[in-house]
C-alpha cells in the first residue's frame, strides 16, 4: 500500500459534523485540519468511510451518497460500495 497523502475536504455544518467525527473513529492514522468553512483530512495512504459508525452517530439510515451533499474536494483513487466508501492510491 502506498503511503502517499490522500484526502477528503468536506464543509463545516450541521450535516457533516457527524461525517468527519466517523472518519476520525475509523481512521485513527488520519490528521484532520479544522478550518473556519470547512475541515480537511488527510492520510497516508487509505482512508475509509464505512457507513455504519456514521449511522451509529446520527441515530438513523444514512445513504453513502449524502456524503456528496458536503464534499468539497478529494484526492485519491475511489472505491464506492453502498457501505463504505474508500480513497486510496492505486
Amino acid at each position: 500500500m502506498s503511503t502517499q497523502l490522500v484526502f477528503i475536504a468536506l464543509q463545516t455544518n450541521d450535516d457533516t459534523r457527524s461525517i468527519i467525527d466517523a472518519i476520525e473513529a475509523d481512521n485513527p492514522h488520519a490528521t484532520v485540519h479544522r478550518y473556519p468553512a470547512m475541515v480537511k483530512i488527510d492520510a497516508p495512504g487509505r482512508l475509509e468511510i464505512n457507513r455504519a459508525t456514521i449511522e451509529d452517530l446520527i441515530g438513523r439510515n444514512w445513504d453513502m451518497q449524502e456524503l456528496q451533499l458536503g464534499l468539497i474536494s478529494l484526492a485519491g483513487n475511489i472505491d464506492e460500495t453502498e457501505d463504505q466508501f474508500v480513497l486510496a492510491w492505486r
